[in-house]
């Protein structure tokens, strides 16, 4: 190779690798000016000709999340992993994403990938613990904030995450430590939010119904409390009150999966399944596969009178959760629906071989032994 030719050869490269910069300039001036929609077409043009530039694809998908559009967003951030499959910054963008679009346990998930890689970064562990508190997965809570349990000293989320999930799974003396640590700051709306949620797991429903009601009162916008104080307006027959209570949660945290499925119930009783139904899928994305979810929208199948459907979906759920008793009621129904007599007749001994078991193992006068969930 001659030496001009060589000298050439260099220059065209150069020209090459600058031509990707020159054409991706506006792009980026568009987006730190803040003018979002032009950046994104900017950076949607620049990406038909440059599709392997995952800084791009990430740049992109933050304006979309910015903007709310979560599901775009989400497919850029993919592409961008794609390309760079070990950047720890997509792959947090990622997961709030996510979380932000309702997808709480693919949220999970990326977090969970994180904070294996890099345990002592505290806002990762706090947003995973988050994610599981969300999906009602308290002991492993539990187990990533306690390495955070420093006393006096302790992050305030950290005490609140804790304390809840502590006082979900019924270790009280740990949990009113949590509390104790709380109230040293005076009465506050977090307070008297721990304080209900340990009433509404011992059934004591009146006293919840105080200590959430005035937790609401201090904060209305403390996310899980409305949705808290309409489980026990639900639980003291209040519906009109709770149906109020759990919309005021859902208006701040469309995500909040008890108060989607408690007023999808609700609704489902009131002969509104479309309403129902949206709830239910909501509900089904937080916590995907979940039983009790699955029950309520077989149960819309079956107002429906779309029995085929119904009972494939309840066979699946009862051979799951074998005790769970109404999904067997339900599908009872459905068989003696289709003229299967004897399947229902075995669904009907079904459900009164486990009544006398759930009746055998509760004291007289429980308050809690009405018909247990899975």
């Amino acid at each position: 190779m001659t030496i001009l030719l060589w000298l050439l050869t260099i220059a065209w490269q150069q020209q090459q690798r600058q031509q990707p910069e020159a054409a991706l300039k506006p792009a980026i001036e568009a987006h730190q000016k803040g003018d979002l929609d032009a950046a994104v077409r900017l950076y949607r043009d620049y990406l038909k000709t440059h599709s392997s530039s995952f800084e791009v694809h990430s740049n992109l998908g933050a304006i979309l999340a910015r903007q709310g559009l979560y599901g775009e967003a989400i497919a850029e951030y993919n592409a961008a992993l794609r390309l760079a499959p070990n950047n720890p910054s997509i792959s947090l963008n990622l997961a709030i994403a996510y979380y932000k679009s309702g997808d709480i346990g693919l949220a999970a998930e990326e977090l969970k990938a994180l904070h294996n890689k890099a345990p002592d970064v505290q806002r990762v562990t706090l947003l995973l613990a988050d994610c599981r508190l969300r999906l009602g997965e308290n002991q492993k809570v539990i187990d990533l904030l306690n390495p955070y349990d420093k006393d006096d000293k302790t992050d305030p989320a950290v005490v609140y995450m804790l304390g809840t999930a502590l006082i979900r799974e019924k270790q009280m003396v740990r949990g009113q430590l949590m509390l104790d640590r709380i109230l040293k700051n005076g009465d506050s709306s977090e307070a008297r939010l721990l304080l209900g949620t340990a009433k509404l797991s011992v059934a004591d429903f009146a006293g919840a119904l105080q200590e959430l009601g005035k937790a609401v009162e201090l904060n209305p916008k403390l996310t899980t409390a409305n949705g808290l104080y309409g489980q026990a307006l639900m639980a003291t027959g209040d519906t009109a009150a709770a149906t109020k209570s759990f919309r005021s949660e859902l208006a701040l945290d469309p995500t909040d999966f008890d108060s989607n499925l408690n007023l999808a119930s609700i609704l489902r009783q009131d002969q509104d399944n479309d309403g129902a139904r949206k709830l239910l899928d909501m509900a089904l994305r937080v916590r995907p596969g979940d039983l009790r979810v699955r029950y309520q929208l077989a149960s819309i199948l079956l107002a429906e009178n779309k029995t085929a459907e119904a009972r494939a979906s309840l066979e699946g759920i009862v051979k799951e959760a074998p005790k769970f008793t109404e999904a067997h009621v339900s599908l009872a129904t459905v068989y003696y629906r289709l003229k299967l007599r004897p399947e229902g007749d075995r669904e009907r001994a079904i459900v009164l071989k486990l009544n006398e078991e759930s009746q055998a193992q509760q004291p007289k006068g429980d308050p809690l032994s009405a018909d247990k969930k899975p």
